[in-house]
Formats: C-alpha cells, structure tokens, sequence
C-alpha cells in the first residue's frame, strides 16, 4: 500500500496497525517515496531495536562515554529550574 503524508498524518494508528499486521505501507512526501512502515518482525536484528552504539558513535552523532567499564556513578544531582547549565556543571565537577 502507497499514502502520502497526510493521509498517514490524518490516520496514523490505523497505518501502524496494518504495518505491525504485516502490510507494509510506502508513504510519499511531495509524490516521492520517502519511508515505509513495516513489522518488526521484517527487519533483521540489527535493526529491530534502533541503530546500534557503535555505529552511532561512528557517525559522530553520539559521542562515546569517558568510562570504560559501564559503571553509572551513585550519586544523584538535584537540578533547580532557570540555571545556567554552566554552572550546574561547575557545582557537580566541585
């Protein structure tokens, strides 16, 4: 099934529905195919779960964690509202 975009924005559950049902759809933006929605179940594992990490960091659109072995630090940080995250940052570092 083919939709452009505003019968997918007017209809969006009943499109994900179908999609997660099995039918894949093509939506169309401006009259050119832009994306598809398709069950999970169709795309391999690499891709069921989002982008992995590593091909984030890769792509320079995360960059990678200054610890190395996965430890999240125990203490918690209150954060008041209208602070400069400047010096939120000064006051956590000490």
């Amino acid at each position: 099934m083919a939709i452009g975009i505003r019968e997918l924005r007017a209809d969006l559950a009943a499109h994900v529905r179908r999609a997660a049902a099995g039918e894949p759809t093509v939506v169309s933006v401006a009259g050119h195919p832009a994306a598809a929605l398709v069950p999970l179940s169709a795309m391999s594992d690499d891709h069921a779960g989002g982008p992995q990490l590593s091909s984030l960091i890769a792509a320079g659109a995360l960059v990678p964690p200054r610890r190395a072995d996965g430890r999240v630090p125990d203490r918690h940080v209150t954060v008041w509202g209208n602070v400069r995250l400047d010096r939120l940052l000064r006051e956590v570092r000490g």
